[in-house]
């Protein structure tokens, strides 16, 4: 198939995975709506595929947990396993592990893999109260790079419990970038995405994408019109093949951003790096996709 783009950071806004967190999972919803400054309203993952494939992309839903931290359940990974399976020309997956359960995560790692998701993610620091290079959580990374699965980390500023008291209880200090270096480095063969433009430590994520082969930032959760200059700059020159299409849709209205990302000064070949081909890439889906010549 011949594809415009792969956006790599989507997430399920189904009312019936909703359905199965319970009544928190509803007041989160709406908080990160009105953060968006958005309606809260529910998106099934067959309205999602269909608008995907209007598009001519295929779109990566991305899955969390905070369970240890806030007693809420995740969605679970085999819903978001059976809707790649439902529509396996639109979606791929990377389901959600939450690190503080330790051998229960990793079995669960074993098990996204055997389930056909790509990766794991998205990890969220401020959320699950983790750094990501305290060692106690090595053997989690350890699987994923055996089981040759995506690490994909939420970094920098968070929509989620912004403006409520306290913050909610998430803990920004978790999501700083040069927390991966180490995890970067010291799991070579373990490719890492490090979700947003990571402000306010975006100069971090950009030197970790051009210091390591693989670590990867996507561009979600901001419209591209408030990138910061240096993020444009460094995508545009020194690291074009480190940059990812992501929206963080349906928080983010696809549609928006990518007529944000239309209007930056971008040079051809690197608005198709970013679009689709360093995703075809990471992702291994040379012998599925066809870019457009």
């Amino acid at each position: 198939m011949t594809l415009k783009g792969i956006d790599v950071h989507t997430h399920v806004h189904d009312a019936r995975a909703r359905a199965l967190q319970g009544p928190d999972a509803v007041r989160r919803f709406e908080e990160k709506a009105r953060y968006f400054k958005r309606e809260a309203k529910n998106t099934s993952v067959e309205e999602q595929a269909e608008l995907y494939r209007s598009k001519e992309m295929m779109a990566v839903l991305v899955n969390s947990t905070d369970v240890t931290i806030t007693g809420l359940p995740p969605v679970p990974n085999d819903f978001l396993a059976e809707t790649v399976q439902q529509f396996p020309d639109v979606f791929l997956g990377m389901g959600a592990i939450d690190p503080w359960q330790g051998e229960l995560a990793r079995r669960e790692i074993v098990r996204m893999k055997e389930m056909g998701l790509v990766g794991i993610g998205e990890l969220n620091p401020a959320r699950q109260h983790f750094y990501p290079n305290d060692r106690r959580f090595y053997p989690l990374w350890e699987e994923a790079e055996r089981q040759g699965l995506v690490l994909l980390f939420h970094s920098g500023y968070a929509a989620a419990g912004s403006g409520t008291p306290g913050g909610g209880g998430v803990k920004l200090k978790y999501c700083q970038p040069l927390l991966l270096d180490d995890v970067a480095a010291d799991f070579p063969d373990l490719t890492i995405i490090c979700a947003h433009p990571s402000w306010p430590w975006t100069a971090e994520s950009l030197a970790i994408a051009r210091h390591k082969p693989n670590f990867y930032i996507d561009l979600s959760g901001w419209s591209p019109r408030y990138f910061p200059p240096e993020l444009v700059q460094q995508v545009n020159s020194v690291i074009p093949h480190k940059a990812l299409f992501g929206s963080d849709s349906p928080s983010l209205p696809l549609e928006r951003w990518l007529a944000d990302f239309e209007e930056l000064p971008l040079k051809p070949e690197v608005r198709q790096k970013i679009m689709l081909d360093n995703a075809v890439k990471l992702f291994g889906l040379e012998d599925r996709v066809a870019t457009p010549s």
